[in-house]
């Protein structure tokens, strides 16, 4: 579903840099022939009148390399122009849609679009640099009918001092991947997978039982990820990388300790996670795409990646929730508004990503017409609906599934309450990387010794950012 997140986040973590975009630089109004009212508008509130004419530049548009996201993206635009015809989009393609040194200038320059993706880590980097409209007023049930179902986990990711700045696009919920093949192999019900770190054990004893170089369980150690997927096994069990003001660690406790001392017995007592280490992304993947591994955290577009480029099958993949239950690592992309946008330039970027991608049943969430296009429907991803929106959205996704929805249905039944990544979180994740790698390849690795001298380490980098 999101091929972007992947490539973002083995380049963002290898480079150890934050999220951005790759979008050619394109000022706001000034790059607008007519930005439509330029002064205050008479009624934010109000959703924009069709007749209004307003040129807007927005970022994203699916490149041509992927020929039928373009070709949606195209037809999207047409029909949004049937109800808004004096809306002029100057799109621009990129794939991916961010990177670190373009987004940054851009910002620096003030020439990002004026609408302008992003993913929900970046609003504090785009705020220091004064580089978004704030959007409350312009943000209500009228010009975005399924507010109220949107999830406030994922809504918080884009305020700041109760402040709207965005819209979300889509957002990824981590869980428990794993395979489905092997858990029937092993003895395992593939429908009931384990939602304690105990169940995940005894599992991964099972499957790695299997022999023939299965591993039962896997992680990353390595380019950032390592500290990655502490966070997000830190954030199942209630945990937090960083205290609630972001200038100190927070995560060497009971939690983190259980973290690392889950993943040693693993490695050195069980002997389910195999003797090879210092994974990083895709290595998992892979693994599991060949049939060697039962089970690692992970993203449900990850299942995407092992079918459309590692040739696995979609039948043999399944998803639980995250384990613990407690947290749930969320993250996801947006849109932001440009600082200085006119008040016609902000309801029609709200009309259009209310169009594309937040109405159940058009859009992105055109499932007959993804079905059609040969693109995958049904993985459970974007999920930020609930109440009424999440029933019909689920209907009618099943109605044209071509992926097993069953099988995600044990992370899709289970709720796990969303947190964001920690600020800074690169530079803290590259840290944590020593401790995770630290308990999967030294058998005399101290958990208590790792995490203090993660502490330490991460308070000094904390301390150089204030």
């Amino acid at each position: 579903m999101n091929r972007d997140r992947l490539l973002r986040r083995s380049v963002a973590l290898v480079a150890a840099a934050g999220l951005a975009l790759t979008a050619a630089a394109c000022s706001s109004s000034s790059g607008s022939s007519d930005g439509g009212d330029k002064g205050g508008s008479a009624d934010a509130a109000a959703p924009l009148d069709p007749n209004t004419k307003v040129t807007l530049s927005i970022d994203c548009e699916p490149p041509v390399t992927k020929a039928a996201e373009r070709k949606q993206w195209e037809d999207d635009i047409k029909e949004f122009n049937k109800q808004y015809p004096n809306v002029t989009i100057n799109a621009k393609d990129a794939s991916p849609c961010e990177e670190p040194p373009a987004f940054t200038a851009q910002l620096k320059g003030k020439t990002q679009p004026d609408v302008f993706y992003s993913y929900f880590t970046d609003l504090n980097q785009v705020l220091d640099e004064d580089g978004a409209e704030d959007i409350s007023a312009y943000v209500n049930e009228k010009t975005v009918p399924a507010l109220k179902d949107i999830d406030p986990s994922v809504l918080a990711t884009l305020k700041s001092d109760g402040k709207l700045y965005g819209l979300p696009t889509s957002n990824y919920k981590m869980g428990l991947l794993y395979n489905r093949k092997l858990f029937t192999q092993a003895g395992l019900d593939p429908d009931k997978p384990p939602t304690t770190w105990p169940e995940v054990r005894e599992a991964a004893k099972k499957i790695a039982a299997l022999g023939n170089g299965v591993n039962g369980y896997g992680d990353y150690s390595a380019t950032n990820q390592g500290g990655w997927h502490f966070t997000a096994e830190l954030y199942g069990l209630g945990g937090s990388m960083t205290t609630e003001d972001g200038k100190k660690a927070a995560f060497n406790t009971a939690e983190g300790k259980q973290v690392l001392q889950n993943l040693y017995d693993m490695r050195w007592t069980d002997n389910s996670m195999g003797a090879t280490q210092g994974l990083k992304w895709p290595d998992l993947m892979t693994q599991m795409s060949s049939d060697k591994l039962g089970m690692y955290i992970g993203a449900p577009d990850d299942i995407t990646y092992m079918v459309q480029t590692l040739k696995g099958k979609y039948e043999d993949y399944g998803m639980g929730p995250m384990i613990g239950g407690k947290g749930a690592l969320l993250g996801g992309n947006d849109y932001l508004f440009k600082k200085g946008s006119t008040p016609d330039q902000i309801k029609a970027g709200i009309a259009w990503i209310n169009f594309k991608y937040l109405t159940v049943g058009k859009g992105q969430f055109q499932y007959s017409r993804n079905k059609a296009d040969g693109l995958p429907v049904g993985l459970p991803q974007p999920a930020f609906f609930t109440g009424a929106s999440l029933e019909a959205d689920n209907k009618a996704k099943a109605a044209d599934a071509t992926v097993p929805v069953a099988n995600y249905a044990p992370f899709i039944n289970t709720p796990v309450p969303g947190k964001t990544e920690p600020a800074n979180a690169q530079q803290i994740y590259k840290v944590l990387d020593n401790a995770v790698s630290g308990v999967l390849t030294d058998k005399g690795a101290g958990v208590d010794k790792l995490l203090s001298d993660a502490e330490t380490q991460v308070n000094q980098v904390l301390a150089s950012l204030q």
